[in-house]
């Protein structure tokens, strides 16, 4: 009995026991719903509920509970057909954990993204010191920064003091073979997976003067509105796609889906501007913005992956690749939503 219970745990998650799921999923494939289907009707529920709860007299606490569950039930559904889709799990634990329990969620998922990234680009010796200090130092230290909720230091550490102190540290090592190509790969590692992630749980640090509303509810709306994006332009491109934008890069990504898919999710943003402090319009407007990153994070992310010649970052989640699969459009669009409401809506 103990051989077995030990062979259960070594197997992968989506090898273990999960027979609840299972038979869901195989409930929904006989009922002929998909992914995408359910994420498209759950968000087209989420807005109904919205507006239903905006007209009545309930206090803000008890809607705004009622529309971060029905909101992470409906993401929930997209997860059961994906087999574990991260992003879920990340706005699922962010509802439940707070401020603190979601910082050191992203600090984790940007060690993990980290780790995914620099065992694409191969290193030397000489940069095994250098790697100590940004994963064992520079990360843990941006995150503690956002915890403490210093701006100051959130958006100088990694620019600037830790892209100096990099190939300092590597040229201490007295290596030079391929100096600046390994020294540029620690960089922008360090800017995708740590800078440009950590923008996400500094939203939860922002006092919008007028706006009633938790700043938990803007997390949920950046990564609701980013990855219905990119399932719409799934939906779009197998739709009516025919003209790859960029075919030797990522020739499933046509012209018709980009497009499609990022107006339709711009929609369901201004649909959703009771949750933020935007008017409709400039929800709308927003939206259209962090769309555009993600589809421009999700491209970018995948010309690495064509260059190291991979399919995936890595094999985290069985069949769905890694970390830096699931949140390459969020490192695109957290930074630039984050900094757009800081400097129109918070008073910078």
């Amino acid at each position: 009995m103990a051989g077995a219970q030990a062979e259960a745990q070594r197997r992968p998650i989506s090898a273990r026991d999960t027979r609840w799921a299972a038979a869901c999923a195989r409930w929904l494939t006989r009922s002929g719903a998909t992914p995408n289907g359910i994420s498209v009707t759950s968000v087209g529920f989420g807005v109904l509920a919205g507006a239903s709860f905006w007209g009545t007299s309930q206090t803000e606490g008890v809607m705004r509970a009622l529309l971060f569950v029905g909101a992470a039930a409906g993401i929930q559904a997209r997860l059961l057909c994906n087999l574990f889709d991260g992003m879920v799990a990340v706005v699922a634990f962010a509802l439940f954990a707070g401020r603190v329990g979601t910082v050191i969620l992203f600090g984790l998922l940007s060690f993990l993204a980290l780790r995914e990234f620099v065992t694409l680009t191969p290193t030397r010796r000489g940069d095994h010191r250098t790697l100590f200090w940004v994963f064992f130092v520079i990360t843990p230290l941006q995150y503690l920064i956002v915890w403490k909720e210093w701006y100051g230091m959130f958006v100088l550490l990694i620019p600037v003091y830790a892209f100096l102190f990099v190939p300092l540290r590597s040229a201490v090592a007295g290596d030079c073979t391929g100096f600046l190509e390994r020294t540029a790969k620690i960089q922008w590692a360090l800017m995708i997976c740590v800078y440009c992630v950590s923008h996400a749980p500094m939203l939860l640090t922002l006092e919008l003067p007028g706006y009633k509303g938790s700043p938990l509810a803007l997390l949920l709306y950046m990564i609701l509105v980013v990855q219905l994006s990119d399932v719409f332009q799934y939906v779009w491109g197998k739709t009516l796609g025919r003209h790859p934008i960029a075919p030797t890069v990522s020739p499933n990504k046509t012209w018709e889906g980009f497009i499609g898919g990022i107006l339709t999710a711009s929609g369901v943003g201004a649909a959703l501007w009771w949750a933020t402090p935007f008017l409709w319009w400039q929800s709308g407007l927003v939206s259209l913005g962090i769309c555009f990153m993600g589809f421009a994070g999700g491209l970018v992310m995948s010309a690495i992956k064509r260059d190291r010649g991979v399919k995936d970052y890595g094999a985290l989640i069985e069949g769905h690749g890694g970390v830096m699969d699931r949140i390459d459009s969020i490192c695109f669009a957290a930074p630039v939503f984050f900094h757009i409401v800081r400097y129109y809506w918070g008073g910078a």
